[in-house]
């Protein structure tokens, strides 16, 4: 089941993959694999504010830049919270990526098992089988608070309005 969105890949519209989340539902819990080959779900973070950022693949101009931006704004903000990037790379190449550019405080998992993640948060481009740029604030509660679905891949998320948010919700 696939639904034609707003979201486009240089200019062409793709057909995105599960359903598109509402601020105010229950964030899904999924299954990814982090990189060390193991599985992780949304449990394993239970009572921390996350912001969860599907990206295309971190060896790109725009995933680059967003993941190093969210890495430097985590040193700001509270110890209560995870900055979690989803990718279909594969965990090896995710774990060079973070090691080569000193990402520390950012947690990479890969979706190319099971594309889980993609397929729960309305993510999964079905031509490409590559994740949509998007953003998700979610609470200690597990309740969305914030979503963004970029509407062209390879644009920026507006960094802006996601840290607000967290900022209110850290408070």
């Amino acid at each position: 089941m696939g639904r034609k969105e707003e979201t486009t890949v240089k200019g062409k519209p793709v057909t995105l993959m599960g359903n598109r989340l509402r601020e105010g539902c229950q964030a899904p819990d999924f299954k990814v694999i982090d990189v060390d080959m193991k599985e992780v779900t949304l449990g394993e973070f239970k009572n921390k504010v996350k912001l969860i950022a599907s990206v295309p693949s971190l060896d790109t101009p725009v995933c680059d830049l967003q993941i190093r931006r969210f890495n430097d704004e985590a040193s700001k903000l509270s110890g209560d919270l995870n900055i979690i990037f989803v990718s279909m790379d594969l965990p090896f190449a995710q774990k060079r990526f973070c090691h080569d550019n000193k990402i520390k405080a950012v947690k990479t998992f890969s979706d190319y098992r099971y594309a889980d993640f993609g397929e729960k948060y309305g993510v999964l481009i079905k031509e490409l089988r590559l994740l949509a740029r998007a953003i998700f604030v979610i609470g200690r509660n597990n309740v969305v608070e914030y979503i963004e679905y970029v509407k062209e891949l390879t644009s920026h998320p507006d960094y802006e309005a996601a840290l607000k948010e967290l900022k209110e919700i850290l408070k």
